[in-house]
């Protein structure tokens, strides 16, 4: 089927641009009335300081097939999330989908300072964007979600399980957060599973997100020019190749076979057999391990 989420409905918290922006729109090229949510609109920009709206992801979601529908949310504002959720019940009734991909703490990272050099208030602030955001959705989101059984969440993180547990990520607060979105999709799926519900953990691999392409220089059209500063570059992959990752998991009738899990989207490619927007499979996490680990050169050859 071409549209195997018609009908469906999904919440993507934190849909603004990067991974969040291309799941909303995956979704609704499936079918799925997309709510993508996020602090940045037309009118007022967050602390990230971009130029994406919420309004863009949504007219994407409109005109990739799906029903894109745009609501401003503080994720930190127990208030407005209680809103968001009673007005989707509201207008849909139900909820099958809740993606928690809420990040918005870039500008706050030190990177490669011991804790004791680290400024507390933005770590701490850090912590609240990257984890308290998720938890705060989720409490008022899936008593929606459970009301039907299927329901899915998928929690988005940088790194998987594996990962995460054996490497400093090069900033306490960084690597806390990261580690506690892991944990985020093992809680909820023991907490799900008795109501027939789903919860994973899905990281892209080495994502090239709107301030991705800007800090190499480059643009979709000539992304490979970035190799030239990391030669690793040539591994990494467009924000809707996890986009169709979530997509693959909301279609399968039998995704509670993830339940619990860590994946990545070059993993569940390999799975489900979707591509990135180029055609290819690329599968970061393993090239990291055969390839950037043991310090062997750059080559995409049979990782993509």
């Amino acid at each position: 089927m071409n549209s195997p989420l018609t009908g469906k409905v999904a919440l993507v918290a934190g849909a603004t641009r990067g991974a969040g922006r291309q799941i909303a729109v995956q979704l609704g090229a499936a079918g799925a009335t997309v709510y993508a949510t996020g602090r940045t609109t037309r009118d007022r920009r967050s602390e990230m300081d971009r130029p994406e709206t919420i309004e863009e992801t949504a007219e994407l979601v409109t005109a990739a097939g799906g029903t894109g529908i745009a609501v401003a949310v503080d994720h930190l504002d127990p208030e407005q999330v209680r809103e968001l959720v009673e007005r989707i019940d509201a207008e849909q009734g139900r909820l099958d989908v809740l993606v928690n991909d809420i990040w918005g703490a870039d500008p706050l990272i030190t990177w490669e300072k011991p804790v004791w050099e680290q400024p507390l208030d933005a770590g701490f602030r850090t912590l609240r964007l990257a984890v308290d955001t998720h938890i705060i959705t989720s409490h008022f989101a899936l008593p929606l979600l459970i009301r039907n059984p299927g329901g899915l969440v998928v929690e988005i993180g940088d790194g998987t399980k594996a990962y995460n547990d054996t490497t400093y990520r090069l900033s306490v607060f960084y690597d806390l957060a990261k580690v506690s979105v892991n944990r985020l999709g093992f809680t909820q799926a023991h907490e799900l599973a008795p109501h027939g519900g789903t919860a994973v953990a899905l990281t892209p691999g080495w994502l090239r997100s709107e301030a991705m392409l800007e800090h190499f220089g480059v643009t979709e059209a000539n992304w490979r020019d970035g190799a030239t500063t990391d030669p690793h570059f040539v591994m990494s992959e467009t924000p809707a190749f996890v986009g169709r990752a979530v997509v693959a998991l909301a279609a399968d009738p039998d995704r509670a076979r993830w339940n619990g899990q860590s994946l990545d989207s070059g993993g569940l490619a390999q799975e489900y057999g979707f591509t990135d927007l180029d055609g290819t499979r690329p599968h970061w996490s393993r090239y990291h391990d055969e390839v950037v680990a043991p310090g062997k050169p750059a080559d995409d050859t049979g990782y993509r």
